[in-house]
């Protein structure tokens, strides 16, 4: 096993890889085949690597499938559970019939119901991260928490968290119990939980990020350079990001950011992930490749000074408009 470097993530004893690998892609169905077709083969394949290189740091959830992606993970921990550290998801709300009814569900039972089935789908008796995917308005959050708190202490969970939640939440919440990690899109491309002072927060309360899509869905690999760069069925096609002349304006950024890149011999996703760690946090790129996952944890070992991270931030300043994250329904669940 490689000596990937550790991080405490938050103040409540949780130490994980400085780079976890996130397998939302690794499967099909609702949430999770945005990025082309999987093979689960490869995908399996991808997650045992990440634990020879000391990624064994799994982020998934019961939406992605719905279902499937846990049942992967099942799959590809069978007999090694305990050397892999899993981070699960529950929020959305899914039917029995397994069906996504396209709402959120933070209420006690629906806590208690969920966690029943990721300990099922995931072949465990223990869920090592859990967080609410994205909050439910009609719930109280203290309601949500105190049931997820609940869950440790029946040592079903070991620790919680949220995702895509603004400060005031973020309070409240860990006053009920407290809270490992908030999970949000954050990378060179997104900026916005900095802009809006949340990271500020999480400091102050010793709460660790959780940064997916630190490549900004992958356009800051560099690969991206013409609207026709997209496979046929791409999802990243409905995003503001990629659309119209914002398209074009993030090209010329992606391409500065390559040229710091090509100086220090690193491809560019590398930079952008190593880019997350030197900020002090643990980004979770996402991959269902072997080489990817290889690249993806590689950038552990890059060290940025100051004035490299200088330089990054100035060919993109806070405050720059690369485009909203997500089609305007999906940002309905994003309450920050």
């Amino acid at each position: 096993m490689s000596n990937i470097k550790e991080v405490k993530l938050g103040s409540q004893g949780l130490v994980v890889p400085a780079i976890g690998l996130g397998c939302m892609g690794m499967t099909t169905g609702f949430g999770s085949d945005i990025y082309g077709k999987a093979d689960e083969k490869e995908a399996i394949a991808t997650i045992h690597r990440s634990l020879e290189l000391g990624g064994n740091f799994l982020d998934t959830a019961d939406i992605y499938g719905p279902f499937l992606n846990e049942q992967l993970i099942a799959k590809a921990i069978q007999g090694n559970r305990e050397k892999y550290i899993i981070a699960t998801k529950m929020g959305f709300e899914i039917g029995d019939n397994g069906q996504a009814t396209g709402g959120f569900n933070g209420s006690k039972n629906y806590v208690k119901k969920a966690v029943e089935r990721s300990l099922k789908n995931l072949g465990t008796d223990y869920i090592d991260m859990y967080y609410l995917h994205r909050l439910d308005t009609n719930t109280p959050i203290e309601e949500t928490v105190e049931a997820m708190g609940e869950l440790v202490k029946e040592g079903k969970v070991k620790y919680i968290g949220l995702s895509e939640v603004g400060s005031e939440t973020i309070r409240k919440a860990h006053s009920v119990y407290p809270l490992t990690a908030v999970q949000s899109e954050y990378s060179l491309f997104e900026r916005q939980i900095e802009e809006l002072g949340i990271l500020a927060t999480l400091e102050e309360l010793g709460i660790g990020l959780i940064a997916y899509s630190p490549v900004g869905r992958g356009f800051l690999n560099g690969s991206i350079q013409k609207p026709e760069d997209f496979n046929e069925n791409d999802w990243r096609k409905s995003l503001p990001k990629y659309q119209g002349e914002q398209f074009f304006k993030n090209v010329e950024l992606v391409n500065e950011i390559k040229k710091v890149a090509d100086e220090k011999n690193i491809s560019s996703a590398q930079l952008a992930i190593a880019w997350v760690v030197a900020k002090g946090h643990t980004p979770i790129p996402g991959t269902k490749r072997v080489k990817y996952v290889e690249e993806n944890l590689a950038a552990a070992n890059f060290s940025l000074t100051k004035e490299d991270l200088d330089r990054l931030e100035s060919i993109i300043p806070l405050g720059t408009v690369t485009g909203a994250r997500y089609d305007e329904a999906s940002m309905k669940g994003v309450n920050l």
